[in-house]
């Protein structure tokens, strides 16, 4: 093409707000670049489409995990997430994922909301989460942070009396120690054995 220079910047140069923005832009969507009200760039999106279900010759995909989030995050922090993970993990945007998606993050929400989310992803394991990560700006409490911030001291999933008789005795051991100061590991919240 004459007259045609290609450029380029790192998005990792770029400030996580305006990385987000841009990779919200659809096929057909435009960012305007403005200073003092002037436009002074416009950019264009290129989101791929996903298949509904990868290609199994595709070696890109054929062992690798989908993760869809029903919560707003930014890309960089789906990025930060997937990065955490692994490569045999993906995190997508639960509009960019496709049915296929093997988990589907969820806030504490209400049933009615995870009936209608499974609905879209029927063969996803249904992850709630509460997320507080003041790094990257994500703060999901649901119930169990509510209480916690008023006060608790613990939470123990749901057990049975065998198996909670276990765990309090534990946790009760462990807070002892720390007021002694026997021990600086941090207490943990941990399903019951």
């Amino acid at each position: 093409m004459t007259g045609h220079t290609e450029r380029w910047i790192d998005a990792t140069r770029l400030p996580a707000d305006v990385v987000a923005l841009i990779e919200a832009l659809g096929p057909r969507d435009e960012l305007v670049v403005r200073r003092d009200g002037r436009p002074i760039a416009t950019i264009s999106g290129t989101h791929a489409t996903f298949p509904e279900r990868p290609p199994s010759d595709d070696p890109g995909f054929e062992d690798v995990t989908v993760v869809a989030t029903a919560m707003k995050l930014s890309a960089s922090t789906r990025a930060a997430l997937s990065d955490r993970l692994g490569p045999d993990y993906i995190v997508l945007d639960l509009h960019k994922a496709p049915k296929s998606a093997e988990v589907l993050l969820v806030p504490p929400v209400s049933p009615q909301l995870i009936g209608s989310l499974r609905a879209m992803f029927p063969q996803a394991r249904v992850v709630i989460a509460e997320i507080e990560d003041e790094e990257l700006g994500v703060s999901y409490s649901g119930p169990v942070r509510r209480l916690i911030n008023a006060g608790a001291d613990v939470y123990v999933p749901p057990s049975t009396i065998p198996r909670l008789a276990v765990h309090l005795d534990r946790t009760m051991t462990h807070l002892r120690e720390l007021a002694a100061g026997t021990t600086s590991a941090p207490l943990t919240l941990e399903a019951p054995d």
